[in-house]
């Protein structure tokens, strides 16, 4: 006797269904996997070499390729650095960094923070800093034994600048747009800038932020500026 064998057209649907439900719920699994670990990308350090430049007083130099003269000398008090890539055209000046050195047993454990003040082509390297910045990857009282490496290994990471007290833009109500050319690093130009006229006069802004000033808000300054 022959056996008769049962069909049903759901079992073709149903195998169907799950060949195409599968691929699905890897993807599913590889983007709940995977997309943390993209989020936390950019607190991700990167790997890199440090030198120093001379400096006779161990700060930031006035001649940097960003343009900010004395502030560049000594603003972070004195924590500066250049760069090459991370330059990118000047748009990189002003930027802060976390950095920190890998040589064992002279290397702080934590790191120190450096800001982008000029550009400079080093030894591979991704940070050429002041004496100054460059004393600060070292533990205290080993400053002096780091220095005769001259090029150190790290590991940085940009992060927010902060400069407590300092933050304060001052910016001109004006309704005429006047255009602005790149010159270099960090400093726009623009024809025939407002000049002053029949010798100068300083004027000081009395009580212009209050007390409970905030982080963002603009305050309105009250002073008219005739040129």
């Amino acid at each position: 006797m022959h056996s008769l064998k049962s069909f049903s057209p759901w079992h073709t649907v149903e195998e169907r269904f799950e060949s195409k439900l599968l691929p699905l719920v890897l993807l599913f699994l590889c983007v709940i996997v995977l997309l943390p670990l993209l989020c936390k990308c950019e607190d991700t350090f990167t790997y890199s070499r440090a030198t120093y430049y001379g400096s006779p007083d161990c700060l930031g130099t006035l001649t940097g390729a960003c343009g900010f003269g004395e502030h560049g000398k000594s603003v972070n008090g004195g924590n500066v650095g250049a760069v090459s890539r991370l330059y990118r055209n000047g748009t990189g000046c002003g930027a802060c960094y976390q950095v920190k050195c890998k040589v064992p047993n002279l290397c702080a454990d934590d790191e120190m923070k450096a800001v982008v003040t000029d550009h400079r082509e080093g030894d591979y390297t991704d940070f050429i800093l002041s004496p100054r910045g460059f004393s600060m990857l070292a533990r205290p009282n080993m400053a002096a034994d780091l220095f005769p490496y001259g090029v150190v290994g790290i590991e940085y990471r940009r992060v927010p600048c902060q400069y407590p007290g300092s933050n304060l833009l001052f910016k001109e109500d004006c309704q005429e747009w006047k255009g602005m050319w790149k010159s270099y690093g960090a400093v726009w130009d623009m024809a025939n800038p407002p000049k002053v006229l029949g010798g100068q006069k300083w004027v000081q802004l009395m009580n212009v932020i209050p007390s409970d000033w905030k982080a963002g808000v603009a305050y309105d300054s009250a002073f008219q500026l005739d040129y």
